[in-house]
Parts: structure tokens; C-alpha cells; sequence
């Protein structure tokens, strides 16, 4: 696995849009009609990652939390599957299924939308306002595979709780870190 960091993207940044197969459902699906009525978590993950799996039920609680408050959260696959078929979209739904995620997990074939959103890593965490204008990309947490650190979610929770409450969301953000994003 490469230990990879995230990009730390401006704070203000505008979602770019896209238009996915969500591998839940089969069914394409826009940015405009997931996000949420506060503000929406897009996260890059994918099925193989050790970083990923290390957080996944955590990703899972997230949403589970966060949506009933005005909060959707997305995940997104841009793992190049032909040399990482693990990550492949029928995987995908079983991986959603398994893991719980009541989300939509979206596969980005042709990786345009996590060059649009400049990922870099798995999992990849970008937040935005009800405007779609990011106010936080960063790490889940302090807690990585083998550093005994446990999965809480504290500092995008904190990020998401905030920017429910509506207010200041520190600008002081630590990248998130994991696999690389598999590119073609």
C-alpha cells in the first residue's frame, strides 16, 4: 500500500458537479440531486484499501448520524479496476451491502471527477455547505491501520456537528492519508 495525503484544496472551493452510476442501485446520479439540505461529505474510497477498511464502519455511522440532520454523504470509486478488480462496480455493491453503508457508493470510470475534485488518497474526505463550497478536507480522524489509535470520526465530526450548528469550522485541517488513487 503507498501511503499517500491527501491534497488540501482551498477552503471555498465550489463541488465540481458529476454524474455517476451508483453501484447501490444501478441508477446515474448527479451531485445537484444527492447533495444535502446542510451540506454534503463526498468521500473517496474504495474496496481493497487497508485505510478504507479500517474506517468503514465508522464511514458507515457517519451517515447514519449526519443524513437525518441535513447532511448526505457520498462515496465515490475511481480505482482503475482493470488492474485492481477488487474495486470493481458489482464488488462495490456487495461492499456496501456488507459494510452497511446506506449512502450512495458511485464509480467514476473515468476518473474525471476525482481529477475535478483533485483526490489523492482512500479514503479522501471533502465537505461542503448547503452552497457546495468546501469547508473542510481533511483527515476522518488520528487513527491509521497498526496505531492502536481508535476509529472516532472526531475531526470531521466535529466539522459536520459545526457546520450544522452553524458555526466556525477551524481552518486548521490535517490531511487525510491512505492507498493512492489507483489512476489508468
Amino acid at each position: 500500500m503507498a501511503r499517500t495525503e491527501s491534497n488540501m484544496i482551498p477552503l471555498g472551493t465550489k463541488a465540481p458537479d458529476f454524474n455517476l452510476v451508483d453501484t447501490t442501485d444501478d441508477i446515474r446520479k448527479s451531485l445537484s440531486e444527492l447533495k444535502g439540505t446542510k451540506g454534503t461529505l463526498v468521500m473517496f474510497i474504495c474496496n481493497h484499501c487497508p485505510y478504507v477498511i479500517h474506517v468503514s464502519s465508522e464511514l458507515a455511522q457517519l451517515a447514519k448520524d449526519y443524513i437525518s440532520k441535513g447532511i448526505n454523504c457520498i462515496a465515490i470509486s475511481s480505482n482503475d479496476v482493470d488492474n485492481y478488480p477488487q474495486d470493481a462496480p458489482e464488488l462495490m455493491e456487495k461492499n456496501a451491502i456488507d459494510n452497511d453503508y446506506i449512502f450512495p457508493y458511485l464509480y467514476d470510470e473515468t476518473q474525471d471527477v476525482a481529477k475535478a475534485y483533485n483526490a489523492a488518497c482512500t479514503p479522501d474526505f471533502f465537505l461542503f455547505n448547503d452552497d457546495l463550497e468546501l469547508v473542510y478536507a481533511g483527515q476522518l480522524d488520528d487513527s491509521r491501520p497498526g496505531n492502536d489509535e481508535p476509529v472516532t470520526g472526531k475531526d470531521i465530526r466535529e466539522a459536520m456537528s459545526a457546520l450544522i450548528n452553524k458555526t466556525p469550522i477551524s481552518s486548521n485541517q490535517k490531511p487525510s492519508m491512505g492507498c493512492n488513487i489507483k489512476w489508468k
